[in-house]
Parts: C-alpha cells; structure tokens; sequence
C-alpha cells in the first residue's frame, strides 16, 4: 500500500496544499485558498485605517486553508487518511502574531478587534523600520557580535522590530499577550496542540544562534525596559532543529482537515528554505532563488562567514550539517504586477483580450522581440525597498533613460532587467566575502511560466540556471519534512533524492547578449551605490516629505 504526505505552504496571498506519494515523489493532487482577507494595508475589517506601510493579515484565514485545501486533496485523490504518514507546514517570514496562553489570536477577542497590533504582522509589514534602525543603531554601539552574522542590520521585516513596535504603540497588546510567535509556530499548535519554536525562523528572524541562543537581557532592556524579559515570557520556548517531529493531529485538527488523529506534524520552516530539498540541492555552493512576488535566495555553505547585507547566516537552518544563508530582494512579482496595474494605457488591454492573451504575457511577446540595451533604459530594482544587499526598506524605486518615444514593454522590460541585476549583486556580494555561487537554481512562479525573464537571468547572473520540477516547491519541501516526521525516512537528504524534482529545462546565458548586459550593469551599480549607500538620500527625503504631506 503506497503511503503519502502532505505539505502546506502558506504564501502572502493565499494558501496551498500538495499531496505527494512518498516513495515517488509524484504529486497526486494540490488545492489553493486565497486569503478572504488578503494583505490588509489600509483598514481593518471593521474599518479602522491602518497607517504607512503596514501589512496586517487575518488568522482566521490561515485556519481556512487547513479546512478547505486538506479535505479537497483527500477527496480528488481518495487517498485513505490512514495512508498519510506525516505532514509538514511552511509559511513566509517573519509573519508574527499576539497570542494568549492557549494560542488564540488577540485578534479574535472583542478587546481587541481594533486594535492594529493585535492581528498578524506579514513579513512585508514595514512599520517598523524606525525601530529597525534603533535597533542597529544600539547594536552597533553596544558592540553586539550578533549582529555581522546578519550583514550588519537587522530588518523591519524581522522578529524584534515588529515586537518592539508592539511594545512601544500598544503596550497593553504585548503586556496582555502571552506569546509573540511565528504564525507557521502557530499552524504548528493548531494541528498538534504542541508549542514548538523551529530553528529557521529563529535563527533568520529572531536573532537566535545555536551556540549563543539569542541576544541577552541587557541589550533588549536598552531598546525598551519592557522588552528586557521578552526572551523568557513571550517567546519561552525551545528552539527545535529542523526535521523533527513536532507532535500529532490531535481530534479538534482532525475534524477540521481529515486527517487521521495521530498522524505525524513535522517542525515548521519558513516557504524558501523549505524548497532547497524540493530541487534537490544536497551541498554548499548551489543557490536557490524562490521568484514570487519577492524573491528570497538560500545557499549552502561549509563555514561561517560573514557577508554584508546579507539576511543571515544560521547553522543548520536550511539543511543538517551545513550553514543556511538567505539573501533576497523585496520586490519581483510585485514589481511587475505595480506596472502592469499602473501604467498601461488601454489599447493595450484591448489588444491582449481580442487576442485572449494574459496581460503579462502580452507584453512579453512585445518586451522579447527587444534587442538588449535597445530601450536605453535602466531601473532601480527598490519599489518595495531593498532587503539585499543594502537591507533598507526606505530605498524606492526608479528608472533612468526614458524619452517620449519610450514604449510601455521597454519599461516592463528594464523593470525585468533590474531584478536580475539585483539577483547578481546578491552572488557577486556572497562570492567576494568567500562563499562560492557554482549553481543557480529558480522556483516558484515566475520560473515556471516566464521563459523570456529566465533567459534574461541567466544572460545577465552568466551561470546556468536549472528549474524546479514541482509548480509547488515549499509545499513539495514541506512534505518532504512531513515524510521525514513521519518516519518515511531517516533524514531530509534520503527523502529528497526520491522526492526533489527538477525539470529537464535549463536556461544558458547567450554570450553576446551578456556583454552587453555587462556594460548596463556597471550602470546599475553606479545607480545602486550612489542611491543606496548614502551618497544621495533623495529617496529617503522625498519619502519624510510624503510622510508629512499624509498627516
């Protein structure tokens, strides 16, 4: 009788589940959810206005994935639930959330339904960068060894900025909550009736080393005197490698999702560590890069070394017996996206329906017939800051070259372009601070559906690039840790061989175009360091100034 495992993967705007045969690797069937609540960045459900880049998301919405996706696998396969031997969650990080003791949201309290700071703060929620860069600020002057493990600054996006705006803007939230935890930590609770903490979401996000454990007392007593004990009371939990067994469904989760009541719950991961086994990737100096709306990028190393501007560096935080880095660039999918939404005009809306053609596609078709450098253009990659490797979320976009001949598939291209860029300062950064880039290997959904973009990247990065075989790579990683919790196999390398998948398709860079990609980048650079590096905080500027004009 085969057996199975399932994974969900929890992404900004919806949620997915994968059922894969264990022994093949086949997946047999996969459903997704859109978030009823989508990203809330304006107002809360009952109507309450959010202020400048908040990102807030509903719990409630991540419990609806577990209720619809399970059951819709379960049913389209007919696989017996007894049959599924483990499964595995992910989600995108750092998504926090206030809890009480026994893991209810404060969401969901009448006292605080609205209250902002009592729902989940999304990993892009970039509130909190003025506590970011009080943080930086006092490791710097503290001295903090931590902190270079982490390129030097810690993120918005990150654990202790977000609990920090919590305790400074509503300090009865944190006082009253009894956990600040990761909500794939909390999908975790809601399946197992187990608290665990997973080693890759605090050791990325939470400042925890496996040696050192996380920052001490003193140092979180300078940011603010509430936060001294946050360690012990509102995380108050042991950190747990990766590759565990967190614990089983209990009956509430198995009414919920299907699933067999004692069926195994492996420890949670964060959505693009979780893909490096999907592509099989077993050994240091193979990149990731998980392309969606952002684009995160994980890396295997030997030894700890430390690379500016990079998002961490965290032993076995990604795979047993190695160093995990993670680099990544907060706009991609987004970018394009923006455009699109923005800044067409409409004939080419009516042009791409009489021909029943996808928007994206369309100016695709367009943007590829568009010989390298022929717009004369170049583009900032920052619409939604940089994460690497400047780490700094006040950065904004821009592009340089346009003239009123300029075409709207010009742009949509230079946009593409700046990406890939960014993805090379990403490699050129890690492989001159001593941590080889030898492989480049693409997930998610721009490299499935985007070959002219693929093509791009692989003529401007000039290294190959292998394509994951899998539409749904963190959920086809988090069952390879649901297989692994569930004793299929002994460790996550074993699974991955039979369960990794990658497609025969591989993207080569075409030399001439390279060349002249060579020349754009040494202007992209010039750009990126004169705007980013503090020679010119016009973007900064301008953006106090649009904060005033909004008060």
């Amino acid at each position: 009788m085969a057996k199975y495992s399932i994974g969900v993967d929890y992404g900004s705007l919806s949620g997915r589940a994968v059922l894969v045969n264990v022994e093949t690797g086949e997946e047999l069937a996969s459903s997704v959810l859109e978030y009823p609540h989508a990203v809330m960045s304006e107002t809360l459900p009952d109507g309450t206005k959010l202020g400048v880049d908040w990102a807030l998301q509903h719990p409630q919405d991540y419990l609806d994935v577990l209720a619809t996706t399970i059951p819709a696998v379960l049913k389209e396969t007919g696989v017996n639930p007894a049959d599924i031997v483990g499964i595995g969650i992910d989600f995108t990080a750092c998504t926090v959330l206030p809890v009480t003791k026994d893991g209810t949201p404060l969401c969901f309290l009448d006292e605080y339904k609205s209250n902002p700071h009592a729902y989940v703060k999304l990993w892009k929620h970039h509130a909190a960068q003025k506590y970011a860069n009080k943080l930086n600020e006092a490791a710097e002057a503290m001295g903090e060894k931590w902190l270079s493990r982490y390129g030097g600054k810690i993120s918005s996006e990150w654990y202790v900025p977000k609990i920090w705006q919590v305790a400074e803007e509503a300090p009865e939230v944190y006082d009253n909550m009894a956990y600040f935890i990761e909500a794939a930590d909390w999908i975790v609770w809601q399946l197992s009736g187990k608290y665990t903490r997973n080693s890759c979401t605090a050791g990325y996000k939470a400042i925890w080393h496996k040696k050192d454990g996380y920052p001490s007392k003193e140092f979180f007593k300078s940011l603010n005197p509430r936060l001294e004990n946050m360690v012990d009371e509102k995380i108050a939990c042991p950190v747990s490698p990766l590759g565990e067994k967190a614990g089983e469904i209990t009956a509430k989760a198995s009414a919920l999702t299907g699933l067999k009541e004692g069926t195994a719950v492996a420890i949670a991961n964060v959505d693009a560590h979780v893909c490096v086994p999907a592509v099989k990737i077993d050994g240091p100096g193979k990149m990731l890069a998980i392309m969606g709306t952002s684009t995160c990028h994980i890396l295997l190393g030997t030894e700890e070394k430390l690379v500016p501007g990079m998002c961490g560096v965290v032993e076995d935080g990604v795979l047993p017996g190695y160093f995990g880095y993670e680099a990544g660039q907060s706009c991609v999918g987004d970018h394009f996206a923006w455009f699109v939404d923005n800044c067409l005009p409409a004939s080419y809306y009516e042009d791409a329906k009489a021909k029943d053609m996808n928007i994206h596609k369309y100016l695709r078709l367009k943007a590829e017939k568009l010989a390298v450098g022929e717009s004369g253009l170049v583009a900032l990659d920052w619409w939604n800051g940089n994460r690497s490797c400047l780490v700094d979320v006040d950065l904004t976009g821009m592009m340089l070259g346009m003239t009123l001949l300029t075409k709207p598939e010009e742009i949509y291209r230079a946009l593409i372009e700046a990406t890939a860029y960014g993805t090379r300062k990403i490699i050129e950064t890690f492989e001159q601070n001593g941590v080889p880039v030898d492989e480049f290997y693409a997930s998610g959904g721009i490299s499935q559906k985007d070959p002219m973009t693929m093509q791009i990247y692989a003529d401007i990065i000039k290294k190959p690039i292998k394509i994951a075989g899998s539409t749904q790579g963190p959920a086809l990683g988090s069952a390879i840790f649901g297989a692994v919790a569930g004793g299929a196999y002994e460790t996550p390398f074993e699974a991955a061989r039979v369960m990794g998948n990658l497609k025969d398709t591989e993207y080569h860079p075409i030399p001439e175009n390279s060349a002249v990609y060579d020349k754009l980048y040494a202007e992209y650079s010039i750009l990126h360091d004169y705007f980013g590096r503090g020679e010119n905080d016009v973007m900064k500027r301008l953006k106090d100034i649009k904060l005033a004009a909004k008060k």
